[in-house]
């Protein structure tokens, strides 16, 4: 039996941002979200450049073990973001999350780092399976504030994990236990700070993925669309090997945003 992502994906600049620093790809055997770090300098350079250094790899080592594949990913991402500060100081602190589901078509892994959010919905239940890398989920994990008042909180969106340049820095990368039939969410932080859970999984209890991505995106701009706007939303499905393409999304569709491209080269020999 071969696994494979069936999925869609959208990316919305919102109401409020004049650009989308979200990056995001969905593939037979890959999808991503990449977030360019809100208030950082070239944060599209950072989500973009990530989103198709893993892309780009998945695609290249699609028979590899996935965990394997996903933190070789980081790592050179992570370098690729320190180049391309080098190479223009003006981007000094740029950065991403990211939040990425491969397969090799049977086993399954996830990468997370930073706020993105990646969810599980199984037999009419979403499961959130990421831990935002946030200073007030740290508070929360510390029993310093209610999750109630997560949403709220002047500093939830401070990230203190993130795609950053920084080498040490190679994220939470493991094996996830998927099956057919199982429908997987990932989606930037201006639909997690918008929607909720409860909301998202109603979403999807009621509607096939296409649908459902798009009511997805329509509800966070009805709440106020105040950041960039990404869902993919896709179903694990049984099926032979489909082409190693895929659909790109936000600031990676434009290849001037990826530091430098030829650098995944010297990866996937």
């Amino acid at each position: 039996m071969v696994l494979r992502i069936s999925g869609v994906g959208l990316s919305h600049v919102g109401l409020v941002r004049s650009g989308n620093e979200d990056s995001g790809f969905v593939g037979p055997t890959c999808m991503l979200v990449a977030d360019g770090v809100g208030g950082a300098a070239a944060g599209e350079v950072a989500s973009a450049t990530t989103a198709y250094i893993v892309s780009a790899m998945a695609m290249a080592h699609r028979a590899d073990d996935p965990v394997l594949t996903l933190r070789e990913a980081i790592s050179l991402a992570q370098e690729q973001v320190a180049s391309g500060v080098r190479r223009d100081p003006a981007r000094a602190g740029m950065a991403t999350t990211l939040t990425a589901l491969l397969t090799d078509g049977s086993t399954f892994a996830l990468a997370h780092v930073g706020d993105s959010r990646g969810y599980v919905f199984r037999d009419g239940d979403l499961v959130q399976v990421t831990r935002d890398h946030t200073f007030v989920q740290r508070l929360v994990d510390e029993g310093s504030l209610p999750p109630e008042e997560v949403r709220e909180h002047p500093w939830r969106n401070v990230v203190l994990r993130s795609i950053n340049g920084n080498p040490e820095e190679t994220g939470d990368v493991g094996p996830i236990s998927l099956a057919p039939g199982d429908r997987v969410l990932l989606v930037s932080d201006g639909v997690s700070d918008l929607v909720d859970p409860v909301r998202l999984e109603a979403i999807l209890a009621r509607n096939p993925d296409d649908e459902a991505a798009q009511l997805i995106v329509d509800e966070a701009l009805a709440f106020g669309g105040r950041d960039n706007i990404t869902c993919l939303l896709a179903s694990i499905v049984e099926g032979g090997a489909a082409a190693a393409d895929g659909m790109l999304l936000g600031a990676v569709r434009d290849p001037y945003n990826v530091v430098d491209a030829a650098a995944v080269s010297g990866r996937t020999a």
